[in-house]
């Protein structure tokens, strides 16, 4: 997820709407999608995660997670793969997934799903993307880096929070009927990282919004807590990350459909 903090106190410096022309003076959308996209997450990464699935009504399921990733900038036609493994609780326990993300944006990514229970790897299908991801507020579909070039940005508005300039970026699928009919996401101008990013559904109602907390570690702004706020229906999906370690030289069969039957590596 390379995609994503409630910005409170915020002014106004334009006004957005659907087709908005980009806002003078300023870069344009896509260049700003660009350097988000570029920023320095270095060569692989290893992390740990602790979800907290919170319901209408309060009440909380946790899980735990490992998850390894790779850059390939388009090696093997791909942009990245990445490997995740549920440590806990039982119920979870040893179920893996991967993903490979497609640099060709009309390609869709690759994912598979080990379920230990039925001892079985399952390949994720196109029509099975908008899903929920493990119970999250999360969908298949977030699970994988998304290329700049599979939607159109439009710089809509540029808002100012304490002093900390911020780009609000509409993104519309170049795809019909894609899950989402529109994307805006809240760019830092200072470290090109994500903030918060608001998700509408194919009805043009606001769908989730998440909110992500960045820290640098070893000069690289990586995810320290991601929040995910479904509007429709009260949901929530909590994660704290922890223990991130990058160019680790992961070794290349990791990333394979038969690493999943073998559970954390």
């Amino acid at each position: 997820m390379r995609t994503v903090l409630l910005v409170a106190g915020v002014m106004l410096v334009a006004p957005a709407f659907a087709g908005a022309e980009e806002v003078p003076g300023e870069l344009s959308g896509l260049q700003i999608a660009i350097n988000v996209d570029e920023r320095e997450d270095g060569d692989d990464q290893v992390s740990e995660a602790t979800w907290t699935l919170t319901n209408k009504a309060g009440k909380q399921r946790r899980r735990h997670t490992l998850r390894y990733w790779k850059d390939y900038d388009g090696e093997e036609g791909l942009s990245s793969k990445s490997f995740i493994y549920f440590s806990s609780p039982p119920d979870v326990k040893d179920t893996t997934f991967l993903n490979w993300s497609q640099e060709d944006a009309e390609a869709d990514d690759d994912q598979w799903i080990y379920l230990p229970a039925l001892r079985k790897v399952r390949r994720i299908a196109s029509g099975d993307k908008e899903n929920s991801f493990m119970g999250s507020d999360m969908i298949y579909d977030d699970m994988g880096d998304r290329e700049v070039e599979e939607d159109t940005h439009t710089l809509v508005r540029v808002e100012n929070d304490n002093g900390t300039k911020l780009y609000v970026v509409q993104a519309v699928a170049k795809k019909e009927n894609y899950i989402y009919s529109k994307k805006l996401t809240w760019v830092n101008a200072d470290t090109w990282t994500t903030p918060k990013v608001e998700f509408y559904d194919r009805k043009g109602r606001l769908l989730k919004i998440m909110y992500q907390d960045w820290v640098q570690i070893d000069g690289i702004w990586n995810w320290r807590k991601t929040v995910v706020e479904n509007q429709l229906t009260g949901h929530k999906t909590e994660l704290d990350i922890s223990n991130v370690k990058f160019n680790q030289g992961f070794r290349e069969s990791l990333f394979t459909e038969r690493s999943l039957r073998k559970g954390a590596p």
